[in-house]
């Protein structure tokens, strides 16, 4: 049989093969080891100088149309295969939607969701930035150099990169970054939220290593702590949709502010439906069955952080205050276990979570359920 005729009969047979299989039993036919295309090279080293420049040509010619063919033959095949899987697979988009909607949303996203329809309305932007953080935004730009004692209060996660302007690359602590990246983008005057994902190296029933903060911003020109109680006032008055909300300041200490101050807010102890009590916020701490909770920290920006941030502190004064996205739904919704918030229990889920057609809206009540 001439090569021409071994081409020819292969091709063939390739072409009418109609299943994987019979096609991976003529590729070792043909191109095995023991195959017959194969064995036509073999007989390349038997051959005298002449023949082999006159035979050899066609012999690698005949195995490249062979592995072409069996190529495309196999393409053709999977393509087929495919379409008729497709076909089987169908989708009856007139069946009906089921009774109860799956899926929910998370209370934490529920959460940030209302915390930006109530800041919108008092006039907030929200800002964003990145997780992974320089040591310069993290720390030192928030009045927090290597050797300050401050940054031990953050167990933080340090990566081994390091930062394009020297220093290490963390896992932010805090949103705070996101106030300094946008003072330097923005100026002033300025008046944001920053919400989003935090890390520290901290884990029981109210500490996880990872949660989420938002933090506000506010600066120009006359800013004072009349406006900053003003602010938390009106914001928690909306969240908790209570009117009776009543806040103390106590001095306290972050380097990033000065002054600074503690937030707390009266609560009253009442008795739930399954017989526990449970913390209710509303009303002075000092009346008889209240007390004072600590809720969110705060103060006037430090000079140090707006000159850092390249803006004039004899001209630019403002507040700053923080509050976990997490405690927020807890004391809202009655959740007594942050660590439950990442377990992925669809049981829990089912519990707390929210519709998507749930849209918080300060005229019919950021907290309203579905």
């Amino acid at each position: 049989m001439t090569i021409e005729t071994m081409g020819s009969e292969a091709l063939a047979r390739i072409a009418a093969a109609d299943d994987a299989a019979a096609l991976e039993s003529l590729r070792v036919e043909f191109l095995g080891k023991q195959g017959s295309v194969s064995a036509l090279l073999k007989t390349l080293g038997k051959m005298s100088p002449e023949d082999r420049q006159v035979e050899g040509p066609k012999i690698h010619a005949l195995r490249e149309s062979v592995q072409n063919a069996l190529a495309e033959r196999k393409a053709a095949l999977d393509a087929a295969a495919l379409a008729q899987k497709l076909a089987a697979e169908t989708l009856d988009l007139t069946l009906p939607a089921p009774e109860v909607p799956q899926g929910s949303v998370h209370p934490v996203s529920q959460v940030m969701d209302e915390l930006a329809e109530i800041f919108a309305d008092m006039g907030f932007a929200v800002a964003t930035g990145p997780e992974i953080e320089d040591d310069w935004h993290n720390f030192t730009a928030l009045n927090m150099p290597e050797s300050h004692p401050a940054r031990a209060m953050h167990d933080t996660f340090y990566l081994p990169d390091e930062a394009p302007g020297g220093g290490r690359m963390v896992l932010r602590t805090h949103t705070s970054p996101v106030q300094v990246r946008s003072m330097k983008a923005q100026g002033a005057p300025i008046r944001i939220i920053a919400p989003g994902r935090v890390y520290r190296s901290d884990s029981d029933a109210t500490h996880t290593p990872m949660f989420h903060q938002v933090e506000g911003l506010v600066i120009g020109e006359g800013i004072h702590l009349g406006h900053l109680k003003w602010t938390l006032e009106t914001f928690l008055k909306a969240f908790f949709e209570r009117e009776d909300i009543v806040l103390r300041l106590r001095p306290s200490y972050f380097p990033f502010t000065e002054p600074s101050v503690e937030v707390d807010v009266g609560f009253a102890i009442e008795s739930g439906s399954d017989g526990k009590d449970r913390r209710v916020l509303g009303g002075s701490g000092d009346e008889p069955g209240h007390g004072w909770m600590e809720l969110l920290g705060s103060g006037m920006v430090n000079r140090r952080v707006i000159e850092m941030s390249g803006l004039d502190p004899d001209k630019c004064q403002g507040f700053a205050f923080g509050v976990g996205v997490d405690r927020l739904a807890m004391l809202k919704y009655g959740m007594d276990d942050l660590r439950a918030f990442f377990d992925g229990d669809v049981r829990w889920l089912r519990h707390y979570g929210f519709s998507h057609l749930d849209q918080p809206t300060l005229s019919a009540g950021v907290g309203a359920r579905a």
